[in-house]
């Protein structure tokens, strides 16, 4: 039985599992097919001939060629070295014809046979040693005429079984009731080729997914002669499909219906998928945005930032292109914006990196911020309205108690209970300046510091306060740079994260405080804490062993009143006035707790880039501080207030004229009286408050001096006056040395017109 018209389609079915070379040619002699034994015989890869002119393996390549031809042709190796060839071609049917060349190296000294056929049991070798694929011929009948391995392997029955048999025995039973074999008989004989997947059967009955290809022989005159037939196995890559498939149905439905966004992009960040989520955040249509870059979802300030995801090729930054950016900004179709948080990942698509970004909107968690921030602003608010009250009364309090204890020396039972009042007053006052920390609107006094030595100072008086069982290890970096910070309140922020350590450690155990220099990026500030600007800090760190804390508890710790103690063993202010101290101060702080493992505290305090660190102050006696017969103007609206001024100027012994509001104080200043000084309070009723006293009473009189008074913060009532940074105030509650020291440093400096004048 003559192979010489098997045709294109039959030939690539035993491309890879042919030993002998096989090519296939278009009709402008470009090679387009070049098997493993074509590669291994020219010493070519395919990717290096493919597309070439035959010529390149072949010079002596015919250029007229009948339907049929068996030669030896010269070729030529990759080396350029030559050698001899059987070459058998066959050509399709067809107006574009495609040439099929089977070909092996022969031995220059093996005889030539005539008639041009001395391939046919060559190929006929070939084709029954294939065995990936069922090869067989049929008669014109249908019925098998041959049998190759790959048949017996795929189909389970051996040549003897079945040669003879019609085709329709590996059709299924329902397959067979419609026609199914017959018909497809019909159509390769009437169309010249029939070609299909559908289900066959196997000897022992079970079915498998095929690949079928069927093509008519015909003889010298056209007449048929018979059927060509190739069945592959493609069970296993319909079940892969199969799972591609569903699995691309279950990401797709995955994709619509989450609430979160979900987009798609190429290494470019070119959109290829856009979810309905996404529809719904931005406003635009998938149609819209497909093939667009996807900066255009972001406002301009973003999409620069957000670049730096989509780099290119396999040499970008892996940590800066995947990952997490909070508190991107979004872009909506109409140009409004809206937060958002973006998760950025690469996946594999078509051999090419692509980027999977789901985009959370953020605005829900942005409003409870909001919402949150709304409430500690009241909150603040609120506690600085207390502060201020109770400093009035604390001033009465503690300045009367400590007149008292001067007045009862020779009581001293007396004189011990005056001296307690006066210690609960100032226990009171460090508590209103806990509120005052935590509204963040306590006045500060910042120095150039050196952490190391405050830290270290502080050690003995720890030392002194925390019981015996807690042992206290400190750590320094010895190139640490100077922070910006009130040396004060730096130290009752340390003083107040000790104590809190004591007490998570009820049976003993160990406080470490260390220093470092530390750096925040902008990946610190987008993904850690938004609230941390990135630069560079003093990190102190406060450590303990004690008892932690739950998770649950960690968003809650530095609000005002919140507290894990007992009733009546904590204010619950001690974490809130550190945190406002320190955020007043441009810092940060940040809490790590585990139960069981122990809290950590760092403190990110601001650095300074030069200068020396400062000493704080020594107190002053007051013998020195007494007035040389000045007059002093003080205006106070609390008559407790004044009354307790007025004593101690009078025990100072100043000259004092007591009014209770500005307009008396006006009238006061007004008249021929001498004034050395207008001691006056910043807020008071009727419509004239401490400010604008004093720039009315300093161009009424220029050479007046002005020492200001308040409860509140300093930051709070400076109001709009230009005058204020040239103004010193004292805080109430104030102590008898602390009024006599800032009266005699007022009285002793420039007055207001000259200071004005210099500047």
């Amino acid at each position: 039985m003559s192979f010489e018209n098997a045709s294109a389609s039959l030939l690539q079915a035993l491309v890879h599992a042919a030993p002998d070379g096989i090519l296939l040619i278009d009709p402008h002699r470009r090679v387009v097919l070049f098997n493993p034994a074509c590669e291994a015989l020219f010493g070519w890869p395919a990717r290096d001939v493919l597309g070439k002119d035959v010529a390149t393996l072949m010079p002596d390549w015919p250029q007229q060629l009948q339907p049929t031809r068996r030669a030896r042709v010269q070729a030529r190796r990759r080396d350029g070295t030559a050698f001899t060839v059987a070459l058998a071609t066959a050509t399709s049917a067809g107006d574009a014809a495609f040439i099929v060349a089977t070909l092996r190296e022969l031995d220059d000294t093996e005889p030539r046979r005539a008639g041009g056929d001395a391939d046919e049991p060559e190929f006929r070798r070939l084709v029954e040693g294939v065995t990936d694929a069922a090869i067989y011929m049929l008669d014109v009948d249908g019925c098998i005429a041959s049998w190759n391995c790959g048949a017996e392997r795929i189909k389970q029955f051996t040549a003897a079984e079945v040669l003879g048999l019609h085709v329709r025995e590996f059709y299924p039973l329902e397959d067979r009731a419609r026609g199914e074999p017959e018909r497809n008989l019909a159509i390769a004989r009437d169309r010249g080729r029939f070609e299909a997947k559908a289900w066959r059967q196997r000897k022992d009955g079970n079915r498998f997914w095929a690949h079928v290809a069927i093509e008519p022989r015909r003889g010298t005159h056209g007449e048929l002669i018979g059927y060509a037939k190739v069945t592959r196995d493609i069970t296993g890559q319909r079940r892969a499909e199969q799972l591609i498939r569903e699995s691309e149905a279950l990401i797709a439905t995955l994709t619509q219906t989450v609430r979160d966004g979900v987009i798609l992009t190429d290494r470019h960040g070119r959109i290829r998928t856009f979810s309905r989520a996404c529809h719904l955040l931005f406003g635009y249509e998938a149609d819209d945005v497909i093939d667009q870059h996807i900066s255009m979802l972001l406002p301009a300030v973003s999409a620069g930032e957000l670049q730096s995801l989509f780099l290119s090729g396999p040499y970008a930054d892996e940590h800066v292109r995947i990952g997490t950016v909070r508190g991107a900004t979004g872009l909506r179709r109409d140009g409004q914006t809206f937060p958002m948080d973006l998760s950025v990942g690469t996946t594999v698509q078509d051999g090419e990196t692509a980027f999977v970004t789901v985009i959370h909107d953020d605005r829900e968690r942005t409003e409870e911020q909001l919402a949150h921030a709304r409430k500690m602003e009241i909150v603040g608010q609120l506690s600085g309205g207390i502060a201020h009250d109770f400093n009035n009364l604390l001033t009465v309090i503690v300045g009367n108690a400590e007149l008292l204890g001067d007045q009862l020396k020779a009581r001293q039972d007396l004189r011990g209970l005056a001296c307690e009042i006066g210690r609960a007053g100032q226990r009171g006052a460090e508590l209103t300046q806990r509120l005052l920390a935590f509204s963040r609107e306590q006045t500060l006094k910042p120095v150039v510091l050196d952490c190391n030595e405050l830290v270290g100072s502080m050690h003995d008086l720890l030392r002194l306060t925390l019981r015996e069982d807690i042992a206290i290890e400190t750590g320094f970096d010895a190139d640490l740079r100077y922070a910006y910070v009130d040396r004060a309140q730096l130290e009752s922020a340390i003083l107040s994260l000790s104590l809190n350590a004591q007490d998570a450690m009820p049976g003993g155990g160990r406080l470490s405080i260390t220093t470092a220099n530390v750096t925040l990026d902008a990946s610190y500030h987008s993904v850690v804490n938004q609230e941390a600007r990135p630069g560079d800090y003093v990190l102190i760190m406060v450590t303990d062993n004690g008892s932690g804390m739950p998770k649950d508890l960690l968003g809650q710790v530095f609000d005002p009143f919140f507290t894990t103690k007992e009733v009546g063993k904590g204010s619950g202010l001690g974490l809130s006035m550190v945190y406002g101290f320190v955020k007043q101060s441009d810092g940060h702080v940040a809490l790590d707790s585990e139960p069981g493992l122990g809290t950590t505290v760092r403190l990110y305090l601001p650095v300074i880039a030069a200068g020396q660190p400062s000493s704080p102050d020594a107190p002053d006696a007051v013998g020195h501080l007494v007035s040389r017969g000045e007059v002093v103007l003080i205006v106070e609206d609390d008559p407790f207030v004044r009354a307790y001024g007025v004593m101690c100027l009078r025990s100072l012994g100043y000259i004092v004229i007591a009014v209770s509001d500005g307009a008396d104080a006006l009238q006061a200043l007004d008249g021929d009286t001498n004034i050395d000084i207008l001691f006056t309070d910043v807020v008071m009723p009727g419509g004239i408050g401490g400010w604008e006293l004093a720039e009315t009473a300093t161009r009424r009189r220029p050479n007046l001096r002005v020492l200001l008074t308040s409860g509140y913060a300093l930051e709070t009532i400076a109001g709009q006056s230009h005058r204020r940074d040239h103004l010193p105030i004292l805080h109430k509650p104030y102590r008898k040395a602390e009024l006599a020291r800032r009266l005699r440093d007022v009285l002793e400096s420039p007055p207001p017109a000259a200071t004005s004048r210099e500047c």
